[in-house]
């Protein structure tokens, strides 16, 4: 596939697009990924990495200063008018669609580890057939 390329500090997509070949374990993400039934029926294993709003704020906006040249002002604005209502609109209710729910995220050291087990094991069951 043609995988589209968001550019944040213009809100829209680029005219960049990075090909994607077919592999026998394809790892999606995406904060809307699970909301989409179709979607859901293709995966193998579902997982919601489930990581504290005081951190995602905090994440935001040292990402949105240093990254996309946001203010403050704009990226806490942002977050309490669109993000934090869209985020409990539509994103913390997919948790229910999870085979998994991971806390702590990329600190989650047990979780990861189950993680790469259940890949290698799909890798080896395809490799047989």
């Amino acid at each position: 596939i043609e995988k589209p390329v968001y550019d944040y500090k213009l809100h829209t997509r680029s005219n960049e697009v990075i090909l994607v070949e077919p592999k026998d374990v394809i790892i999606l993400e995406g904060i809307l990924l699970l909301e989409d039934e179709r979607l859901r029926e293709l995966m193998d294993i579902k997982l919601f990495v489930d990581t504290d709003a005081d951190i995602r704020i905090i994440r935001r906006m040292v990402r949105d200063i240093r990254e996309r040249g946001r203010t403050l002002e704009s990226v806490i604005d942002q977050y309490t008018k669109v993000v934090r209502p869209m985020h409990m609109q539509f994103i913390e209710p997919t948790k229910r669609y999870a085979d998994v729910i991971i806390p702590e995220g990329g600190q989650n050291r047990v979780a990861i580890d189950l993680m790469v087990t259940k890949i290698r094991a799909i890798i080896e069951e395809k490799a047989v057939l």
